[in-house]
């Protein structure tokens, strides 16, 4: 769908702008069949706040009450966004419940590949760093807009693998083009911005569980990468 918004859009072109709000940026588009539509490109800081609001509710299960859940199962289109544009986690099914002084359980395997750590995936083993490193995956999508399942990840090579040879100086290349375009201005400020964000999503899909950054961490980071942003934004 990527490409063809691409198309129809004549690759998100200044002449098919229609509108230019807070959050995003609308374009108009012509799908192959001629029917019109209206294509919202999402800026830097709304990737940004769905990404602490999704933080913020991995962190709330794993440290809100005294027995965790780890949600075992995130990705993308299981986060729903409501008309304020506020991310809210959603699907349950398989999460599970880490009781008093365990740090993780095992179970069969039945998450999502591609979101899927590699304990869980191997050797059934859940614990809270199963969901910071789909958390770390799916903050790579959000940036990318590539998905972890694509053609180009075969073999040796996968999403993380190709941005973190990528980082830090070719992250530019990574990252989609609608995150950094010149129209909108502060490009050195966002482009500081998803450098910070890919770092902390390698720090969150480490091969190793507990090299891992945990929940908490994570949301802390996100909040002083958002501070830094604005106020390099508006100073």
């Amino acid at each position: 769908m990527s490409h063809e918004l691409q198309q129809a859009t004549e690759g998100f072109s200044e002449s098919n702008l229609l509108g230019n709000g807070s959050f995003s940026m609308v374009y108009k588009g012509i799908l192959k069949d001629g029917s019109l539509l209206a294509a919202k490109v999402i800026n830097v800081q709304l990737e940004l706040d769905i990404m602490i609001d999704v933080a913020s509710a991995l962190d709330y299960l794993h440290n809100g009450y005294p027995t965790p859940v780890v949600h075992c199962d995130l990705k993308p289109s299981n986060v729903l966004l409501d008309q304020e544009m506020i991310g809210h986690v959603s699907d349950f099914g398989i999460a599970k419940l880490l009781g008093a002084g365990e740090t993780f359980v095992q179970t069969r395997t039945i998450a999502t590949i591609g979101y899927i750590a590699p304990e869980y995936g191997q050797d059934g083993i859940v614990s809270k760093n199963c969901d910071v490193y789909s958390f770390g995956i799916m903050m790579m999508e959000t940036l990318t807009r590539m998905r972890p399942r694509d053609d180009m990840f075969t073999g040796d090579l996968s999403l993380r693998c190709w941005i973190n040879d990528s980082f830090p100086s070719g992250v530019g290349q990574v990252v989609d083009a609608n995150l950094l375009r010149p129209e909108e201005g502060h490009n050195e400020a966002k482009t500081q911005c998803l450098l910070s964000i890919m770092e902390l999503a390698l720090s969150c899909t480490l091969v190793s569980p507990d090299a891992r950054v945990n929940m908490e961490d994570a949301l802390s980071a996100l909040r002083k990468i958002r501070f830094q942003f604005v106020t390099s934004c508006f100073t």
